[in-house]
């Protein structure tokens, strides 16, 4: 420990300890990833989203309404990754979110922002869980005609891929081109197929009835304009888990060159394949079927092929599913490690195994997914699913995430305006206004939405049991990580592994030889 009043200065009345000896060296990362690595990542994150979970908001707005809610969604994740692409670049450490607002907002702002990724991730994770569970389930059963509880599968594919992800950066990233490659031939081949087989109807888009009692509804937008808020959070599937590259940062070969690379081919390549499955998928099966299915891909694919191939489709289905869990649950040991590492999270959380991952922050997430699912399951039964209720958790950790950093970015620019940025959005301020301004619209679209009530309550829950252990605890006993640093130093000191895990502690507390 220091004396306080050799700390650096912080605000928000936080103190900095001096780390022990070997602390970072305990928390090590490893450069493993080149562009494509990171493009893997981010597609693998995001691609289930094609297979389930955006065909509700089709239920809520028709089609028109939903294709409006993609259009929206696609410009506000426009300004969103040129605007963290732009931060990443400049803040080339694993602290992503936590690390923009950090530097923007002070430590309670990081601690905010980054609580509400981990929200996001862990349980983005257990939805994920959730569903490729039923979907494995309803394979085995298919070919075997045994079944498992699901409470075993979510054992099962949490223990997998802890392994997968613990086993090196290089073996993660590798493992997300290859699933990301499959889960697009998928998608491809799906969409060639309705087209090919006449199964594709364009009048199927327009199958549900206008709702007279809604405001200006038609045959395109048969709930009315308003519905088209309710589809935003749904439309959200198509991209949710691509602002997760940042937390690379400390693993990409050339961070502040690559991660907007990526960004860029990842964006575009997940609005191609999120339109082949809205309009192919929808055509397919009609609207009004589409926005209630479970398995909309899978529905799909029945409908133009024997009822024999049912297994092998939810297999094909299971590997998008297994892409994103794979991608998300790197986002969440990253988030976690990164936060714990700096001392706002138990520090045991952020240590690192031979093999430079972080799987304490991997299973400690893993246990917490999958008590969230236990619990709600057992509580809402049938009539309230587990994965439903997670989903929304995920959505409203991820929109508040989402206004965070685009906020933190407009106060850099003139926080910062000498800070180096090896690279800027070509948006600029107009990208992060439009992708705060969406994101508030989405966080006001979940309010009217009481599905999403307890979602709201629970986050509330977390933030405030958080918050109160950072004020008596942790405030006082922050480390002097490179996120601590980049925000103390005005954006001087940049890039951890090329200028040393202790660079500012050396001039805050002296060399530990002297």
């Amino acid at each position: 420990m220091t004396n306080p009043s050799t700390t650096p200065p912080a605000t928000g009345g936080v103190r900095y300890t001096r780390a022990e000896d070997g602390y970072f060296e305990k928390r090590t990362l490893k450069r493993s990833a080149g562009v494509w690595g990171l493009w893997g990542l981010a597609v693998a994150a995001v691609i289930s989203g094609d297979f389930s979970g955006w065909n509700f908001g089709i239920g809520f707005a028709g089609f028109g309404g939903m294709l409006i809610a993609f259009a929206v969604l696609v410009l506000m994740y426009y300004g969103l990754t040129f605007s963290i692409g732009e931060m990443a670049a400049a803040m080339p450490h694993t602290g992503g979110a936590y690390s923009f607002s950090r530097s923007a907002m002070g430590p309670w702002g990081g601690l905010a922002t980054g609580l509400a990724e981990t929200i996001e991730y862990v349980a983005t994770t257990a939805v994920v869980v959730y569903f490729s569970g039923q979907y494995a389930d309803s394979a085995l059963s298919l070919l075997t005609g045994v079944s498992l509880p699901p409470w075993l599968w979510w054992v099962i594919l949490y223990a997998l891929f802890i392994a997968l992800n613990a086993a090196g950066a290089a073996v993660s990233f590798g493992f997300a081109i290859v699933v990301s490659i499959i889960s697009i031939g998928i998608i491809v081949v799906f969409g060639v197929m309705a087209l090919v087989s006449g199964a594709f109807s364009w009048d199927a888009l327009w199958d549900i009835a206008p709702n007279p009692d809604a405001f200006a509804s038609s045959t395109f937008l048969p709930e009315g304009i308003g519905a088209v808020l309710l589809a935003l959070p749904f439309a959200m599937w198509f991209f949710l888990g691509i602002e997760e590259l940042p937390l690379a940062a400390e693993e990409s070969h050339n961070p502040a060159r690559d991660i907007p690379r990526a960004g860029l081919w990842a964006r575009g390549t997940l609005i191609v394949t999120g339109l082949i499955v809205l309009f192919l998928n929808t055509g397919v099966l009609g609207a009004e079927v589409t926005g209630g299915s479970v398995e909309p891909l899978l529905d799909g694919f029945k409908a133009f092929l024997p009822d024999q191939a049912a297994a092998i489709l939810s297999l094909l289905a299971l590997i998008g599913l297994l892409a994103s869990l794979m991608g998300i649950m790197f986002a969440y040991g990253r988030n976690m490690y990164s936060l714990s590492r700096a001392g706002y999270y138990p520090r045991w959380l952020s240590l690192t195994g031979k093999r430079q991952t972080p799987w304490v922050a991997l299973t400690f997430g893993a246990v917490l997914g999958f008590i969230a699912l236990v619990i709600l399951q057992a509580a809402g039964g049938d009539a309230s699913p587990a994965g439903a209720i997670v989903l929304n958790i995920a959505v409203w950790g991820a929109v508040l995430a989402y206004f965070l950093q685009m906020v933190s970015f407009i106060i850099l620019r003139r926080k910062f305006p000498n800070a180096e940025r090896p690279y800027k959005s070509p948006w600029g301020l107009f990208g992060a206004y439009s992708a705060a301004i969406i994101a508030a619209i989405v966080f006001v679209g979940l309010l009217f939405n009481p599905a999403y009530l307890l979602a709201i309550v629970a986050i509330i829950i977390v933030y405030v049991v958080i918050f109160i252990g950072f004020a008596v605890y942790g405030r006082t006993r922050l480390v002097l990580s490179p996120e601590e640093e980049y925000a103390l130093s005005g954006g001087l000191h940049g890039d951890p592994q090329r200028e040393g895990y202790d660079a500012m502690e050396k001039d805050v507390f002296g060399d530990r030889r002297s």
